[in-house]
């Protein structure tokens, strides 16, 4: 097993602030004192203050995320095979391709080997462009092997430094988004900090670099600033060229690198769709509807129905006009979270099990409280969800109602668009993240975002002031100034002595089985030869030693999937004979059992990987406990566990080759 161990020898010790208000808000900005007023010195000098902390944010960001990488595993110290070992599942197979494409003699020859891979699945030619989000691997190899820095960075560093690279870009593009909905860059930078404060819930770059979500969430994010900044009314043209211009390219960008690019679009278009329904669009944006409230509620109802409808049947259609199958194992997933009736399938329990793919866990919000993350998220979601039901309820209200509200004045409750925008997202964001923890990335970050703006507008303060008759326009300057400054200081006293202990604190990476078993692959088998096992370490298996595989972690392919649980076999309750036709199928020269997978204790009962199989093998599962009365005592002992015993049965198909304490690899006997 892999594991992070003490060193030896090394004792741990502001955007245009004149977008502030909009209409109504307008003239409450020109009541504040000339020090709370931008003129155009201020502008221009707020303006370059903003930007180069936003950047500095950004780098520093990078800067601190890359230390903790190279203190966790002394990355620049380790050997190669253990730097590979070191990008864990699906991230060493992702990192194999890019390899693969330094690796080749010419380009054209790098990518006909990916359009033409024989190696990731056995017996098979699959074009891993169309199958996987490669595309950064193969331009990150390309602009490797142009740049004239062979001689000064290993191919390994310039990967990982792009992508630590691509966390200042996210980080910026998410102190901009809050500076574009507050006005001031005070709450860009009080995002910034709540972001590194909160890392342990906002990213995980640091122990999983080469994941897709590392490459796709800056473009998103980039996104997101792009059509909040869009959504501005009253935008010059130019402006909204290039602004949508910036939306297109990061749009492209991300749905380029992330294969669950699918569904954020359509939570893209689904935040658009209620905006549009209930005109919190710009004037020029949307289209403008008439009649009665009832009237119009009830066809808003009635065009969500139609939407959603035509959207299922769609989705069917084109599925079976094109007989695509790879995203089932998904809607499996989901109807048996959700209740939907208990399942016995495979892929859809493997998910279930695992717990990223689990509700998300009561202690993170204990955590996002310790930085007063989550309280200043909720009190500012409140007031703002608040806003967003009374401007919706008066936009769907006939224009007589919306005239008698408008007699109102400074009692008028108004809502951004841009506001309104992220106030759905974050809405979203959080369903998700609640529904489903390894989607907790997408809340977190955005609720950094939207708290800091919260307690930085002058229209949130505003709101709550005149609730509380208390409303003076000097009293919301200096609330939302002092508010984010106190926090500010409050994160510098707690966390910046914790931050620097991290960073001082040496550790090692230490893997010394899995280092033991790749190099015993390179040194004593074929270049040629195929090898079955779990799909987290057979990612491992193509990374260090380039051999061929019958399975991988990347499991959005019907027939990998049925593959993967074919090979699983070897953890199940299956005859040696049983077992040895089935890998024998996929061409296997080389099985690898592992005794945490085989003896495994980190899951509960029913979730044990051996119990998976049994289950959707109408198997009784081992030890006390229940099971289902339709389940059947197994014909056969567990291979993994019965093969160690060298009896007869066993040793006339497979001969054991190599052994440590977590590894067992067995040679297959007999022709392919």
């Amino acid at each position: 097993m892999m594991s992070i161990r003490q060193r030896k020898g090394i004792k741990a010790t502001e955007l245009s602030e004149d977008h502030v208000a909009q209409d109504e808000n307008v003239k409450v900005e020109n009541k504040l004192p000339s020090g709370c007023t931008s003129g155009g010195v201020w502008r221009i000098l707020s303006f370059a203050v903003g930007g180069t902390v936003a950047l500095c944010s950004g780098l520093l960001t990078s800067v601190y995320l890359a230390t903790l990488h190279e203190n966790d595993l002394w990355f620049s110290n380790i050997k190669e095979v253990e730097r590979e070992i070191s990008f864990r599942t699906e991230c060493g197979l992702y990192y194999s391709y890019y390899k693969q494409m330094l690796q080749a003699p010419t380009l054209k020859q790098g990518l006909h080997g990916l359009i033409y891979d024989n190696k990731t699945e056995s017996m098979r030619t699959i074009n891993l462009l169309e199958r996987m989000n490669i595309y950064q691997e193969v331009f990150l190899s390309i602009l490797y092997k142009v740049l004239p820095i062979q001689k000064y960075l290993e191919p390994v560093y310039f990967y990982i430094y792009t992508l630590f690279g691509l966390q200042a870009i996210y980080v910026t593009a998410l102190y901009v988004t809050s500076w574009l909905l507050s006005g001031t860059w005070l709450s860009g930078l009080l995002a910034a900090f709540w972001y590194v404060t909160n890392r342990i819930d906002t990213t995980r770059v640091e122990f999983t670099i080469p994941l897709r979500e590392n490459w796709a969430l800056p473009f998103f994010a980039i996104q997101i600033a792009a059509i909040t900044y869009f959504l501005r009314p009253n935008l010059q043209p130019l402006s909204e060229r290039l602004t949508l211009l910036a939306i297109f390219i990061s749009t492209f960008l991300f749905s380029l690198t992330w294969q669950f690019n699918q569904f954020m679009m359509l939570m893209q278009a689904l935040v658009l769709f209620v905006l549009d329904s209930l005109d919190m669009l710009p004037a020029v944006k949307k289209n403008l509807k008439t009649g009665s409230f009832f009237h119009r509620l009830g066809r808003l109802l009635l065009h969500l129905f139609m939407v959603l409808c035509l959207t299922l049947f769609l989705n069917n259609i084109i599925k079976k006009i094109l007989n695509l199958k790879s995203d089932e194992h998904i809607f499996k997933f989901l109807k048996a979270k959700f209740g939907f009736g208990a399942t016995r399938d495979f892929d859809a329990n493997l998910y279930l099990c695992e717990e990223a793919f689990g509700l998300l866990p009561f202690n993170t919000f204990e955590r996002l409280s310790s930085t007063l993350l989550f309280y200043a998220y909720v009190f500012v979601l409140s007031v703002t969800v608040i806003a967003a039901v009374a401007v919706a309820s008066r936009n769907l209200s006939d224009s007589t109602n919306q005239q008698s509200m408008g007699k109102m004045g400074k009692w008028t409750i108004e809502l951004k668009p841009e506001t309104a925008y992220n106030l759905i997202h974050t809405i979203l964001f959080g369903f998700l993240a609640l529904s489903t923890m390894r989607m907790k990335y997408l809340w977190t970050s955005h609720m950094c975002v939207f708290a800091s703006f919260g307690l930085c507008s002058p229209e949130v303060w505003e709101l709550l002031l005149k609730l509380v008759h208390l409303y003076s326009p000097k009293r919301i300057c200096v609330i939302r100034y002092s508010v984010p400054i106190l926090i500010l200081l409050y994160l510098c006293y707690k966390f910046w002595p914790g931050m620097m202990d991290e960073l001082s604190e040496l550790r090692e990476f230490y893997d010394p089985d899995t280092v033991e078993l790749m190099n015993w692959i390179n040194s004593n088998t074929p270049r040629k030869a195929v090898f079955a096992g779990s799909m987290q370490l057979l990612a491992g298996v193509k990374l260090c030693t380039g051999r061929i595989l019958t399975n991988h972690p990347h499991y959005e392919d019907k027939s990998l999937r049925e593959r993967t649980r074919a090979v699983y076999q070897i953890y199940a309750k299956r005859s040696p004979e049983e077992v040895h036709a089935l890998l024998r199928s996929f061409g296997t020269d080389y099985v690898i059992l592992e005794d945490s997978i085989c003896y495994e204790r980190r899951h509960r009962r029913g979730c044990r990987l051996r119990d998976l199989l049994d289950v959707a093998n109408g198997h009784m599962m081992d030890g006390p406990g229940a099971n289902e009365p339709d389940l059947k005592p197994a014909g056969h002992p567990r291979f993994c566990e019965e093969i160690k015993r060298n009896l007869a049965p066993y040793t006339a198909h497979f001969t054991r080759v190599f052994q440590n304490k977590t590894f067992h690899v067995y040679k297959l006997t007999g022709n392919k």
